[in-house]
């Protein structure tokens, strides 16, 4: 019995086009802020999944909600003033 295996691993292991470009690194990195308070608000959700959530998980956990709203408005602000290429508005 022969088998039939792809190689496409081993031809596109070490590609160019695998790495991320200058453009996403800098979007990740605008984005940044968004991720991290993302990353807060499931942090607190995880915290009250053991157990009946209290008050201060409620707390944290809208404090962490707000943290990531306030985040994306920034982000949206940011790229709402960026101009747009060839000078159009």
């Amino acid at each position: 019995m022969r088998h039939i295996v792809t190689v496409q691993e081993a031809v596109t292991a070490f590609a160019d086009f695998m790495e991320p470009t200058n453009a996403e690194l800098d979007a990740i990195e605008q984005e940044m802020p968004v991720i991290l308070a993302g990353v807060d608000l499931v942090d607190a959700q995880i915290i009250a999944l053991d157990r009946t959530p209290n008050e201060v998980d409620n707390r944290r956990i809208r404090r962490a909600r707000r943290r990531v709203l306030a985040a994306r408005r920034e982000l949206a602000n940011q790229t709402a003033g960026a101009s747009l290429p060839g000078g159009a508005a």
